[in-house]
């Protein structure tokens, strides 16, 4: 910029205006982006405030673009840091590893999460989920990834193979696939089980399973798991199991 290189008031001379012109427009412009930023950072609260603070900044600036507003990631951080807002993200949970060799099996999904249709790739897992006073309870859920929409689920206070079980019930009774559907977990003894494989081969599907400590096999799984945990459990103190399962219900089916 020239007022970089010149003085102010040599710039004014020679385009022949004062130098109150100048701090003038400087006003304007301080002002429209004040006036731009305060406009901004409203409606940041306001969804802010609809997603119950469960939005972060990509979120909030993903719906900022599509509403017409030009502004940077980077920007609505700022804004956002600015006025003390952010979405909460507590400490996982760490189960307890176990001590038992665990036996590799057939990784038929290999990363490939391309589908052509529903109900030709399923992936499902367990999360653990905390109530002041039943303890930690459990989440079984079976995610379809044509539709990246959970077709089943299954809640219980036992992490077992009866959890994982009623999911797929649920999802294949909602569903009704036709054979040779992948259903693909990790290594969990629920889901290496031999009561699992049977339901699993009763209902004309193929068992994949992720390599040992290896969870980007099963990655939108996992993701689904993280943004429900962000946006609705680490945002709430479940009192017991019924209260959590009546919020998981309004989560998962909204």
């Amino acid at each position: 910029m020239q007022k970089d290189q010149y003085p102010i008031q040599t710039l004014c001379d020679v385009l022949e205006i004062p130098r109150s012109t100048y701090y003038q427009s400087l006003q304007v412009v301080e002002s429209n982006r004040k006036r731009e930023n305060k406009e901004l950072t409203e409606r940041i609260i306001g969804l802010h405030t609809e997603s119950k603070k469960r939005y972060g900044a990509p979120k909030i600036h993903m719906i900022l673009q599509k509403e017409g507003y030009t502004v940077s990631l980077k920007g609505v951080q700022r804004l956002m840091k600015k006025s003390e807002i952010r979405s909460i993200i507590q400490k996982k949970y760490r189960p307890y590893s176990s001590k038992h060799p665990i036996e590799e099996r057939d990784n038929l999904l290999n990363r490939d999460f391309s589908t052509t249709t529903i109900n030709e790739k399923w992936v499902a897992d367990i999360t653990y989920i905390h109530t002041l006073r039943d303890g930690w309870c459990y989440l079984a859920s079976v995610l379809d990834l044509h539709s990246k929409k959970v077709v089943g689920y299954s809640f219980s206070r036992k992490m077992t193979t009866d959890l994982v079980m009623k999911a797929l019930d649920n999802a294949y009774e909602t569903q009704k696939p036709a054979e040779g559907l992948i259903i693909h977990t990790d290594l969990g003894s629920q889901y290496t089980s031999e009561e699992f494989t049977k339901s699993v081969q009763s209902k004309g599907m193929k068992q994949s399973f992720s390599q040992k400590g290896c969870p980007y096999d099963n990655a939108c799984m996992e993701s689904f798991h993280a943004i429900l945990k962000k946006e609705e459990i680490y945002q709430v103190k479940y009192v017991d199991y019924h209260s959590a399962k009546i919020a998981l219900f309004q989560y998962i089916e909204g």
